[in-house]
This record gives structure tokens, sequence and C-alpha cells, in this order.
């Protein structure tokens, strides 16, 4: 940004809907890309302001006619000049993402927690799951949301949290620390299943890699950040995808079910395997290509395409 603009702005603007508007009209012009925990530059504003003046962002909203300190107006828009120079996602300038209503931490060797899954979790897996599972898989975990907030879901149950990076792995042990569940989740090494030998689960959910080359190419810079060891998928989006509908039939128990999201890669997924008979969720709060199998679906897969 501009640096007379911007102390011209400090000088100005003067309550929390000042400035917040000001922000806006800021990244509007900039053509920053949401999506990254907030949807829109609003969300985004607020993340940032309320971590500048230790404050939610209902109770900014609560406080939006309240002035602000010269201190904190600069304070704000270093982070916020920050934010569109860089294209630096919000969460990674806070090191923090929430995630089913719960807070982690994370930086760049981890993706921005932003799966549908966090609706799923939060509805117990229904009507899907018909009674609490023993074991949950959490396939390639990253930060360890989707772990963590299973644990909390479903608190009897034991979960393991498996990611190929050991980058990753280290920043899902902090969080697991952090949610006092280091009793409960417990974070390994593996390439996909090759790390879980004989191992069986009534619940695998997976968010894996499954951005296809071309979509690879395209993505807004704010992608640039996250490690692309989390998004890219090989030409079709499907690399992992492939080795997991082979092997997890082996990996769940008799009831057990794999839930798999595969985002834009879903249309990609239905033409490579018409027989498998793909059953696709629909989400109230957004998200799509999220798809649920049972064991025994996941045999038929196999039998289908075992040897393609």
């Amino acid at each position: 940004m501009d640096s007379e603009a911007t102390q011209q702005a400090i000088n100005e603007l003067h309550t929390i809907d000042d400035i917040l508007r000001w922000s806006v009209s800021q990244m509007a012009s900039a053509g920053v890309y949401f999506g990254h925990g907030y949807a829109n530059a609003v969300e985004e504003a607020r993340a940032l302001l309320g971590h500048v003046v230790s404050l939610t962002p209902d109770e900014l909203i609560d406080m939006r006619h309240c002035r602000l300190t010269t201190q904190e107006k600069q304070n704000y828009v270093a982070l916020l000049g920050r934010r569109i120079a860089e294209r630096t996602p919000a969460a990674y300038i806070l090191k923090q993402a929430w995630f089913a209503g719960l807070p982690f931490y994370v930086d760049e060797r981890v993706l921005v927690p932003r799966s549908p899954f966090a609706e799923l979790i939060e509805q117990g897996f229904q009507p899907w799951l018909t009674q609490a599972p023993e074991r949950v898989l959490d396939m390639c975990t990253g930060s360890g949301c989707i772990a963590i907030a299973c644990a909390y879901a479903f608190p009897e149950a034991e979960v393991d949290a498996t990611d190929i990076s050991t980058d990753a792995l280290a920043v899902a042990e902090y969080n697991i620390a952090e949610h006092g569940l280091d009793a409960q989740v417990f974070p390994i090494q593996s390439d996909v299943f090759a790390g879980l030998q004989g191992q069986q689960y009534d619940l695998i959910v997976t968010n894996p890699p499954y951005v296809d080359a071309e979509d690879m190419s395209d993505l807004p810079d704010e992608f640039k950040h996250e490690p692309e060891l989390g998004l890219a998928a090989g030409d079709d989006g499907l690399s992992l995808v492939d080795t997991m509908l082979l092997e997890a039939a082996d990996h769940l128990t008799d009831n057990g079910l794999l839930f798999c999201e595969v985002g834009n890669s879903m249309t990609a997924l239905d033409e490579k395997y018409p027989e498998t008979g793909f059953i696709w969720l629909e989400f109230e709060r957004g998200g799509h290509g999220v798809f649920v199998l049972n064991k025994a679906q996941l045999e038929h897969h196999r039998a289908c395409y075992g040897n393609s």
C-alpha cells in the first residue's frame, strides 16, 4: 500500500467501522484472493483487527463505533499491508485458524484448514455412522484439525493422525498437545496406508492432495504460501486417491466407512471409475467433492479396477 495514503488513513480513520470499511476497499482494489478460512474481505479484516485489539469478531461488531488508538491503527495497517503485498493468507499471519469451532496453530508447513468435513464432524457423520466409532483414522492430517475435531466428537475413540510430511506432523503434534489430547490422538508418519499394516478402523476420514496439474498452474498467489505436497496430486488430481480406493477396504472394520474429499476432481473420479457408485454428500454451509463408501463398496471397486 502507498505509504502516504496509509498515513492519511491512520490520521483520518477513527472507529473500528472506519478501519474495516477502508480495509475492504484496499483489499478489493488489490485483488486479493479469499478462501483460506475466511470467505471475504470483511471476515479477513475482522480477524486481523481482532488480533491487534484482542477482540473476537462478535466483540468487534458490538464495539464497532469505538475509536482506535494511533498505535493500534499502525499495528493493524502493517498487518493488512503484509496481507496485500505478500498475498499471505491471514491465517499464516496470525498463526491461527479455526476449524469445527476449534482454534489451531498453523504455519506454512501445513494447509490452512477449510474443509467441509467440519460440518460432518459436528453432525457426528450422521446419518451415515450408526454408532460411535472405537477407532478413527485421519489420513493426510496436516495440522491435525480433522483428527482433533473427531476426538472431541467421539471422546471414547482412539484417533490416528497420519501424514507423509514430518513437518506437518510436527504442527499436528503441537496442536494435539495444545488441546490436551496426547492420550487420544496419535500422530504417525505414513505414506497412505504403508505405515499402518494390520490396522483397521471404524471410520477413515481423509482430505488428501487432489489438485490436478492444470489447476495447480492457475492457483492464486495465496496458495503459493501453502506446501505443494498438500495440494498437488498428478495430472488428474487422483494420484493418492487411486491408491486409497484400492487399499482402504483392508483397513476398515466390517461396518467401517471411508469419507474422502476430492474437491474439483470429483468429475474426474466419476469418469475414471464409473462402476464404483460414489455417494456424493451435500453441505448446508458450502463445499463439495466429498464421497462416502463402505467396506463392501470398496471391495467391489477393487474387484473392478484392481488390475487396471
